[in-house]
């Protein structure tokens, strides 16, 4: 019983630490090179395209990564065709029968656009790793659920929204989103610019759990302290440059906080790669004014780093992270008297 205790206790550790860094002792440098070689294939042969990119490496990793890293720098992200399909769901959200009808009609247009013009949404990428993973002999699943970004308006997410994928490696389950990892659509162009984000490649879960809520929680990949909705909407904004620096955001937990004049505010994170004090700054914005100014106090131990602030005046702030010129997450805070 004691045996079958620690085992138990061992893939719960496992699991919760299933990130990049279970495979620092590859270089994917091999991987990369063959996806890149590779740029100018279509998908109207998913079979050949999927050999091609894995038939020359040894292990399950650099496999996987050669797929994904091909899908995230050939396929474009089309943001005409996420307002369309956003427009119409919000519009038959409360019609079972024709969101169901509007969805299975949208799947064939953007599977068709993906096949000819390899441009498509969250779904295209999501399905398009699956495929060629599998094709690899690779488990990989499609997972959906719901996403948050800067310009998310919390108050009418009530469907799903995004789609990425889980990856079993080694007998062991990952998370990486495909689209976000691509580049950044415009929303005032709609056009895309591919600029690729590798820290949600193998991503920490609890560092992904912060804007990806899953609608099934096998997919969380860790057991304890698992995020209600609630705790999800409430959440600070994370952006792409967060996964590259860091590995852990541990507080603030929620975005917006009441606190009242000189109350000492933490910031708590564990970041990948060393800092100095310096490099972190705030970008502090009170709806007239916005400045960029030094914490009152960081301390840096290995790669933990504390932040501590106070308000002086009270008012309304946006607070924005940098590290460095990277901008990782923002919070907003109501000070009082």
């Amino acid at each position: 019983m004691k045996t079958f205790f620690y085992i138990l206790l061992l893939s719960i550790v496992l699991k919760s630490h299933a990130q990049i860094t279970d495979f620092s002792y590859i270089d994917f440098k091999k991987a990369d090179s063959i996806a890149l070689s590779y740029s100018d294939e279509n998908l109207y042969n998913l079979p050949l395209l999927a050999y091609k990119l894995t038939s020359n490496l040894d292990t399950e990793a650099e496999q996987f990564r050669a797929i994904y890293y091909w899908v995230c720098h050939n396929i474009t992200n089309n943001y005409n065709l996420f307002l369309r399909n956003k427009h119409q769901r919000n519009r038959y959200k409360n019609d079972s029968l024709k969101l169901s009808e509007w969805n299975n009609d949208f799947k064939k247009k953007l599977f068709k656009k993906l096949l000819k013009k390899k441009t498509t949404i969250c779904t295209g990428y999501a399905y398009l790793v699956k495929e060629l993973a599998q094709l690899a002999k690779l488990d990989c699943e499609i997972v959906q659920g719901y996403g948050r970004v800067s310009t998310t308006d919390i108050n009418k997410l009530d469907l799903p929204n995004h789609s990425w994928n889980a990856i079993k490696i080694d007998n062991k389950w990952y998370l990486c989103d495909p689209t976000w990892a691509s580049g950044i659509p415009n929303p005032k162009t709609n056009s895309f610019k591919f600029e690729y984000n590798d820290g949600f490649f193998l991503a920490e879960p609890k560092l992904f759990a912060i804007n990806h809520y899953p609608i099934e929680k096998k997919w969380w990949l860790f057991e304890e302290n698992i995020p209600s909705f609630k705790d999800f909407l409430e959440a600070p904004i994370i952006y792409g440059k967060a996964y590259e620096n860091l590995k852990f955001h541990h507080f603030p937990k929620q975005m917006h906080k009441d606190t009242k004049l000189f109350e000492n505010i933490t910031f708590d994170f564990v970041t990948k790669e060393p800092l100095n004090t310096k490099d972190i700054t705030f970008l502090i914005d009170n709806g007239s004014d916005s400045k960029h100014i030094e914490p009152n106090s960081v301390t840096i131990e290995d790669y933990h780093v504390k932040i501590e602030h106070q308000f002086l005046k009270k008012g309304f702030y946006d607070l924005h992270v940098y590290f460095k010129n990277d901008l990782i997450s923002t919070y907003t805070f109501k000070v009082k008297r």
